[in-house]
């Protein structure tokens, strides 16, 4: 038996260490239990307050998509019905421009007292009414103009936009104030936590500012346009950037209340914030195709103040938001409603009365006065599809702008007409409205293909008053070598280099 105690010794020790491991372990493993209960204990807290944070944070977000999606709707509706009222109003003044000038040049045909024997009783009566309103129309801003001091007008640059009818002016006015009313009261029903944008904002902010990592987890900021989507679309609707007593979409309530969303004083923004993207995908998803519609079926070309507070809208929306650029869809359907407006007005709205010259001699004539107003409302039309040239390609605004007005229109009227002051007057607003930057790079002496028409006009004008001037008194000779030196700086300025030296050295005087 004793040689075996120390086999049994050195187990037992070996039990011993082990067990004593084990101690120790459990221990450890208790008091780490013990340290964890206490963790826990005083998380219990947070985590209870986190738990019923996000509790009634679901239940609100659930309420308020259900409030939402009651409520789209009536917006819809209240959306199409401003939409309508707009389109009517335009197709309603430029159907009687239209026929103003389908009444004006019935009117100041040759065979007038003809075409009147054929026409019944009741439609001239409609037309001399027709008439009268016009005429009153451009007394009233003939008497504005006046009253402003405004200097240089010409027939034809006005726009004629305004109501001849009181109640149809009155009746417009009723039911924009319908709308307005309605839109107020949509929301109605609604508790202010549901209805008010900045209440809504304030909810989702709280998140972000208090549990931040499962803020950007959700892709809150990824979905918050939709969400804001009804109220910014009730308070866009009636937004109209045409409207000269419109109001900056920048200065309205909803985009101050959005501009600082997810901003905290003395913090700075990560630039991959997605909340940084609310604005510029708001003005992508609804400004944009807002305009779209305007554009479609409320803008008139004709008209230079609508059209310049468009191009202004758009190339501001273009410098501040990286969302507007040719490569989005949207943006890219803007810019196409807009060169199909433009070749519609082409197509529909433009008219140049041919008169042979004894009609015109007498320029306070009835179809003289026709003609040249035409004439000044062709060149406005230039200068309006001209103003998008920072906005469309150079060849697609050519094409609608030079082939399809200048030389099928506008250079015709030219030639058809005297060749006096008012003919230099028009050619100098014409070459006004080139954008500079088409001459820059053109190679050699020529101009661009499609001026060509309008060079040689200037060329034969140059010559045929040199021919009409040779034999009268020194003052006429002058005068027609001086306005033949206007010709030639028009040359020069469209980069008609050629034809301005031709003229240089026919009639000898240096190129300036």
């Amino acid at each position: 038996m004793p040689e075996f105690f120390p086999f049994s010794l050195n187990t037992m020790d070996m039990v011993y260490r082990n067990h004593k491991l084990e101690l120790d372990k459990t221990i450890f493993e208790i008091q780490d239990a013990k340290e964890s209960i206490e963790a826990c204990e005083q998380k219990a807290p947070d985590l209870e307050k986190r738990f019923q944070f996000f509790q009634e944070l679901r239940g609100y977000v659930r309420d308020l998509v259900e409030c939402l999606n009651e409520k789209v709707p009536a917006i819809n509706e209240l959306e199409q019905r401003v939409n309508n009222l707009l389109k009517s109003r335009a197709e309603r003044l430029i159907k009687r421009r239209q026929l103003d000038v389908q009444d004006q040049c019935r009117e100041y045909m040759t065979n007038t007292a003809m075409v009147k024997l054929d026409v019944e009783a009741k439609e001239e009566q409609v037309r001399q009414r027709r008439a009268a309103e016009r005429e009153a129309r451009r007394a009233r801003r003939r008497r504005a103009r006046e009253a402003k001091n405004i200097v240089g007008h010409h027939d034809g640059l006005s726009s004629d936009d305004e109501e001849s009818s009181q109640s149809l002016m009155l009746k417009f006015k009723s039911e924009i104030e319908e709308v307005s009313k309605a839109r107020e009261n949509i929301f109605d029903d609604v508790v202010e936590e549901f209805s008010d944008i900045e209440y809504v904002k304030d909810q989702f902010e709280s998140w972000k500012f208090t549990y931040g990592d499962t803020y950007r987890e959700a892709y809150i900021g990824l979905c918050l346009p939709k969400l804001m989507n009804p109220f910014i679309r009730k308070e866009l609707l009636l937004w109209n950037p045409l409207d000269e007593n419109c109001v900056d979409f920048e200065d309205s309530l909803w985009f101050n209340s959005l501009v600082f969303l997810g901003f905290k004083e003395g913090e700075e923004m990560e630039r991959s914030d997605d909340d940084l993207r609310l604005l510029p995908s708001i003005v992508e998803k609804l400004i944009i195709p807002k305009m779209t519609f305007l554009v479609q079926d409320v803008w008139d070309p004709l008209s230079t103040t609508q059209t310049a507070r468009l191009v202004n809208l758009t190339l501001k929306l273009i410098r501040d938001y990286p969302t507007v650029h040719a490569q989005n869809k949207n943006f890219r359907a803007y810019l196409e409603a807009v060169v199909a407006r433009l070749r519609k007005t082409l197509d529909d709205d433009v008219f140049m009365p041919m008169y042979p010259l004894n009609i015109l001699d007498n320029r306070s004539s009835g179809p003289a006065v026709f003609f040249h107003r035409q004439s000044w409302t062709c060149i406005k039309l230039l200068g309006n599809i001209l103003s998008w040239h920072r906005l469309i390609s150079a060849p697609v605004l050519q094409k609608l702008a030079l082939s399809g007005l200048l030389n099928r229109y506008i250079v015709i009227g030219l030639a058809s007409s005297h060749i006096n002051r008012e003919a230099l007057q028009k050619c100098q607003a014409i070459i006004s409205t080139f954008p500079k930057d088409w001459f820059n790079n053109l190679d050699g002496d020529s101009t661009l293909s499609q001026l060509e028409n309008l060079c040689r006009y200037l060329v034969s004008a140059a010559k045929t008053l040199h021919k009409a001037t040779a034999l009268e008194k020194d003052s006429e000779r002058l005068e027609g070598r001086e306005m033949i030196k206007q010709m030639s700086k028009h040359l020069v300025n469209i980069h008609a280099m050629d034809h301005a030296m031709s003229l240089a050295n026919e009639f000898s005087f240096k190129i300036s």
